[in-house]
């Protein structure tokens, strides 16, 4: 995939996600509805809509019970950011932030949460150089 800007960082990472997730649910036998939340952090909007479509691609249908911190995060209409911000800051202030809060509320009992990454560096993207993405998989239940 040759993404070129910054811009796109969700649509590098979006691949990683849906492969760590559909690995999870042919691993464990379950299916998305095992979970209240299916959470990535951070594809944004443009890699959020790729994910949905990969995972939809393979047979499951994440969209209901499925969000990502980056959408949960930032505002698109009133803050430029694209497709969102920084995947390890956005997940872990999400998660400890929100999602936490639900699990001990126990408004929310099985969360999946998922990690995304890019491996790269700064110069790269700019080199022609692909983006491989990196995603990490924790299941939370309470």
């Amino acid at each position: 995939m040759g993404i070129k800007d910054a811009n796109n960082m969700g649509a590098a990472m979006a691949p990683a996600f849906a492969d760590t997730l559909i690995t999870h649910f042919l691993d464990t036998g379950r299916n998305p509805s095992y979970y209240d939340a299916i959470i990535s952090g951070d594809l944004g909007h443009i890699g959020k809509d790729i994910a949905i479509d990969i995972v939809k691609s393979q047979g499951y249908n994440i969209k209901s019970n499925y969000n990502d911190c980056g959408v949960l995060i930032f505002d698109k209409n009133a803050q430029d950011t694209h497709s969102g911000g920084s995947g390890c800051a956005c997940c872990g202030s999400v998660f400890s932030g929100y999602f936490f809060k639900q699990l001990k509320e126990k408004k929310l009992k099985k969360i999946l949460l998922i990690a995304t990454g890019a491996l790269m560096n700064s110069t790269s993207s700019q080199q022609g150089e692909s983006i491989p993405g990196i995603a990490h998989a924790i299941s939370i239940e309470i």
